[in-house]
C-alpha cells in the first residue's frame, strides 16, 4: 500500500510502524528516450574492454569538407556548422548532400520551403542525389522525430536549429530554453539510432554561436563558415572537433552555380601582375597546418589631416601599429606624418605571425617607392627589438614557395635549415636591417 504521508497504523493490514519511506525519481521529459527507440546499454566496463578502433566515416565527396572534419563524418556524430547570415551555409549543405549518391538523406528546413531548396538545388547540382533526399518543412521537434523513424535516414541535416521548438519547454523558438532542450534530443537521437547529423546555427553581433554556450558543448564537432561577402572566397575552419584536428582549414570559391574546392589557394590568392609595383610583398603563411602564399598590399602617402590614419583590412590593427613602431625605432624609418593602408589580398584575415616579415616589407616598398622582386617570398615574426624571430612549419613553406616558381625565400636565421633539400635559395636573416639590404639593396 502506498501513501502520501507518514501513518502509524497501516489501514490494510493494521500493523503498527510498517510504513517505509521511499523517494521516487522521476525521470525529466527532456531525458527520456525518444519512442521507439531503445535505451542504451548505461552498464560500467573496465577500460581494457573498450575497443579502441578508429570509428567508421563517411565520405561526403568533399575534399575540403572532409579533411576539415579529420576525414569525413562520423557516424552517431552531431555537428553543427555556424556563420554570417548569407556566407552560403545551406548551399554548402544542401551541394554536399547532392553529391552523395548512395545515401538517405532527410533535410530539416525551419526557414525555407519545398519549392525554395528545390530550385536551389536545380541551380547547384542538377544531376544530384535527387532520388534519396528527403525535404521537411517543419520547426516541431517531436513531428520531426516521428518522420525520421519513418524513413530511417543515414544522414539528418537540421536548418536551422534556432527555428526548432520542442513541447518539452513553454517558450518560443530561438530562446535559450528551446535551443539547449532540442539540441539535447537531438544528440540523443544521434547517439541512439547512430544517425549523424548536421546542425545549421546562427551567429550573432559578435560573431560567435547564438543560444547559450552548452550548444557548443554538447555537439562533437564546431565548424565556422566565413569570409567577405565582398570577396569569392570562403574558409571553412574547425573550432571543435572530437575526432580529429582543429587545425585543418579548408577553402572554397563562390560562383553562380554553388562552392567550388580551391585544391591550391595560393595561386588564386596570388594576381600575378604586381610586376614593378611598389608596396606589394608575398608572404608564405600557414592556417592550420596548411600553407599557402599570399599578396600583402601597402599604400604610404603624406597624411592629409592632423592625425595619420592606419587603415589595415584583414590584419589586426594593434600588431600593424606594432610593426611601424619597430620599423620607425630599429630601422630609422618616419612615418609620423604618413598615412598607412594595408591589405591582405583576397578578403581574407590572416593570424599567422610569420606575415609581419611581408607587411614591413611593403610598407617600406611603398615609402620607397621601391618594388620588390616578385620572385621573392617571405617568412618571419618580428620582435620588438627588430629581430627576426622563427616561425614553425618553414620546410612547408619553403615547399609551397618552390611548387609556385619562386626562386628566393628570405626566413629567420633558425636551426634545421640546414638540412633542408631545395632548389630555392634560401636567406637567412636575423635582423629587420638584413632582409632590407637583400630586398633594396
Amino acid at each position: 500500500m502506498e501513501s502520501l504521508k507518514w501513518v502509524g497504523k497501516c489501514p490494510s493490514c493494521g500493523e503498527w510502524n510498517s510504513f517505509v519511506e521511499e523517494t521516487i525519481y522521476k525521470e525529466p521529459q527532456s531525458q527520456r528516450s525518444i519512442k521507439g527507440l531503445d535505451k542504451s546499454d548505461a552498464r560500467p566496463r573496465l577500460l581494457r574492454d573498450v575497443s579502441s578502433e578508429e570509428a567508421p566515416r563517411i565520405d561526403l565527396n568533399d575534399g575540403e569538407l572532409n579533411r576539415v572534419l579529420g576525414g569525413g563524418l562520423v557516424r552517431g556524430s552531431l555537428v553543427l556548422i555556424g556563420g554570417e547570415p548569407g556566407i552560403g551555409k545551406s548551399t554548402l549543405v544542401l551541394q554536399t548532400v547532392l553529391q552523395l549518391t548512395n545515401l538517405r538523406t532527410l533535410y530539416v528546413s525551419g526557414e525555407e520551403s519545398a519549392q525554395q531548396l528545390k530550385m536551389r538545388a536545380d541551380r547547384l547540382l542538377p544531376a544530384g542525389n535527387m532520388d534519396n533526399c528527403y525535404i521537411l518543412c517543419e520547426t516541431n521537434l517531436e513531428q520531426i522525430f516521428v518522420q525520421a523513424q519513418n524513413i530511417k535516414p543515414d544522414l539528418l541535416i537540421v536548418d536551422s536549429v534556432q527555428t526548432l521548438f520542442t513541447g518539452v519547454a513553454e517558450s518560443s523558438p530561438g530562446s535559450i530554453t528551446q535551443i539547449r532542450e532540442c539540441s539535447a534530443l537531438i544528440l540523443k537521437y544521434a547517439k541512439e539510432t547512430g544517425t549523424p547529423v548536421l546542425l545549421i546555427g546562427h551567429i550573432n553581433k559578435e560573431g560567435s554561436i547564438a543560444g547559450p554556450k552548452v550548444l557548443e558543448h554538447i555537439v562533437d564537432t564546431v565548424i565556422q563558415f566565413e569570409g567577405d561577402q565582398h570577396y569569392m572566397y570562403r574558409i571553412l575552419r574547425s573550432i571543435k572537433n572530437r575526432f580529429g584536428s582543429t587545425s585543418e582549414l579548408g577553402i572554397y570559391e563562390m560562383r553562380q552555380n554553388g562552392l567550388r574546392q580551391v585544391g591550391n589557394p595560393s595561386e588564386l590568392l596570388l594576381t600575378g601582375n604586381h610586376q614593378g609595383l611598389s608596396g606589394v610583398a608575398i608572404a608564405a603563411a600557414i592556417e592550420g597546418v596548411r600553407p599557402f602564399l599570399i599578396e600583402t598590399q601597402s599604400l604610404v602617402s603624406t597624411a592629409v589631416y592632423g592625425t595619420p590614419q592606419r587603415s589595415p583590412t584583414g590584419f589586426d590593427i594593434r600588431r600593424m601599429n606594432m610593426l611601424l613602431a619597430v620599423l620607425e625605432k630599429r630601422a630609422g624609418f618616419k612615418l609620423v606624418q604618413k598615412d598607412v593602408f594595408l591589405n591582405i589580398a583576397g578578403g581574407l584575415k590572416v593570424n599567422d605571425p610569420a606575415i609581419d616579415l611581408s607587411v614591413i616589407s611593403a610598407v617600406l616598398s611603398s615609402s620607397l617607392d621601391i618594388a620588390i622582386d616578385r620572385t621573392t617570398c617571405l617568412a618571419g615574426e618580428v620582435g620588438l627589438s627588430g629581430e627576426i624571430r622563427p616561425v614553425t612549419r618553414i620546410e612547408q613553406r619553403v615547399q609551397e614557395s618552390e611548387k609556385l616558381g619562386f626562386s628566393t625565400i628570405i626566413v629567420p636565421s633558425m636551426k634545421g635549415l640546414e638540412s633542408l633539400k631545395s632548389h630555392i635559395r634560401v636567406v637567412k636573416v636575423k635582423k629587420v636591417e638584413e632582409a632590407f639590404k637583400e630586398l633594396f639593396g
